[in-house]
């Protein structure tokens, strides 16, 4: 039984979908006017992560993720570069999916963008002027935030306690404007060489927070079952989604809302603002992708994550010892045996070892027990590979377990390189070595190999060889 800490409510919920078995999910995306830093593939990471859960729990998951590809930023990024806003926005996109597919990110079920939707923008602009939550000034169109009454409900700040322009994407000018300073931008009028799109009020272009509210709808209907992304975008931009999607439809947005905490630098946020980023562009290139995506996956979504040194050091060596009793269990096939009678034991204990590890899960996705866990299987796992005699019913068993549960983390340890014959010849050669007490030869090929990046582990079953990391 599934329990998600709903924003909306401040507790955990029993999770039950619109539909049994099926999950309607939606996630905010990034603005593609730049590469992604560790702070915005945080959310990336953790929610697929989630999807990826969900789904190893037999629910069918529609999973959408925007892209903001109209923008402010974009606009000043296209004139700096001298191209179009598209062009720029194709490019970080692209960029995007390079990114986050080396970070082992699933595929969406889509990724819609908002020049591809802006008339169903316009289409949904038009029924909130119809029903007096929007009004038109000077070809811009404002939503009238204290006519929706739940207003502030998800933030949990009253509308008079509402901090103005806090989404910091309103100009000045705007609030000579606006009937009400809190009232918000549905679609702004066109201004000199800004991209544009022809609306009955006026050629303009949509304002940030109605895309995901059309998306949002569009793909997955009036309703959803979970609405996620990062915590600063709780106030104001879900809570703008929920006033005008329910002032649309006249039905729940969302049932239940996540929101994942910060990626913190010297115990800051890390924003592109504050200039105390670290891209995944940049990351990616001196370090095994897995290393960051196991050390922001295995966090428990709602808590901050502390980048340093320190921390990045830690996820790669427990990455690295999860790692190597995957390998110790399968070097072992080997030589293993087809059946031993201490088997039913162990597949007991694998059993259990699966329980816990879904028990924790369940728990609002507590990635940091699931995690714990795992390094019991591995422990276990160890243990078991160093015994002379070994089962392979045991050990396909516990390789497949492991196997699993890693996946939902988006790691996978299979062999990536097909196995040298020149290290297979050299380490027979420096085995025949031994046998007859040449030592000056057998460490002449350690430390041949040893240059190369080969590492040699000599066990009581055989020396195996691994590829430095």
């Amino acid at each position: 039984m599934i329990k998600i800490y709903n924003t909306l409510t401040r507790e955990k919920e029993v999770f039950t979908p619109l539909e049994p078995g099926k999950v309607k999910m939606y996630v905010c995306g990034p603005t593609v006017y730049n590469y992604i830093h560790i702070g915005n593939a945080r959310s990336t990471v953790a929610f697929d992560t989630v999807r990826r859960y969900l789904e190893y729990r037999d629910y069918e998951v529609k999973f959408i993720s925007n892209f903001t590809d109209v923008d402010d930023k974009i606009i000043r990024a296209a004139k700096e570069l001298n191209v179009t806003a598209p062009e720029v926005a194709d490019r970080f996109i692209e960029a995007y999916y390079k990114d986050t597919k080396a970070l082992g990110v699933g595929d969406a079920t889509a990724n819609p963008r908002v020049m591809d939707n802006i008339p169903e923008i316009v289409d949904f602009i038009a029924v909130l002027i119809e029903k007096g939550y929007a009004y038109i000034v000077d070809g811009d169109v404002y939503y009238r935030t204290r006519k929706f009454k739940k207003y502030g409900r998800l933030s949990g700040i009253s509308i008079d306690e509402l901090e103005v322009g806090a989404s910091n994407r309103t100009e000045m000018s705007e609030n000579n404007k606006k009937e009400d300073p809190l009232d918000f931008a549905l679609w702004k009028a066109v201004k000199a060489d800004e991209i544009n799109w022809e609306a009955p009020w006026g050629f303009g272009r949509p304002g940030w927070h109605i895309e995901c509210s059309v998306m949002a709808t569009k793909y997955l209907g009036d309703t959803i079952d979970i609405h996620a992304g990062g915590q600063d975008l709780s106030f104001p931009h879900h809570e703008n989604e929920i006033a005008q999607s329910e002032a649309k439809t006249g039905h729940t947005f969302a049932n239940y809302w996540m929101h994942n905490g910060f990626v913190t630098m010297d115990n800051e946020k890390m924003s592109k603002s504050l200039g105390n980023f670290v891209l995944v562009h940049d990351m990616i290139k001196e370090m095994d992708p897995q290393i960051l995506r196991f050390f922001m996956a295995t966090t428990q979504y709602r808590r901050p994550i502390s980048y340093n040194e320190a921390t990045i050091e830690e996820a790669k060596t427990n990455l690295n010892k999860l790692r190597r009793s995957y390998d110790n269990v399968s070097y072992r096939l080997a030589d293993a045996l087809k059946v031993l009678p201490s088997d039913l034991d162990y597949l007991k204990q694998l059993t259990g070892i699966k329980k816990q590890f879904i028990e924790e899960m369940d728990d609002d996705f507590n990635s940091a027990n699931g995690i714990t866990v795992i390094y019991e299987l591995a422990k276990l796992m160890n243990i078991y590979s160093e015994q002379d005699d070994v089962s392979e019913a045991v050990l396909t068993a516990m390789l497949s377990q492991f196997e699993e549960l890693m996946q939902i983390f988006g790691i996978t340890f299979g062999t990536k390189e097909l196995v040298d014959n020149k290290i297979e010849e050299l380490i027979e050669e420096r085995n025949t070595a031994r046998l007859n007490k040449d030592f000056k030869r057998s460490d002449e090929i350690r430390d041949l190999l040893k240059k190369e990046g080969i590492i040699l582990d000599d066990t009581p079953q055989g020396t195996r060889w691994r590829r430095k990391q």
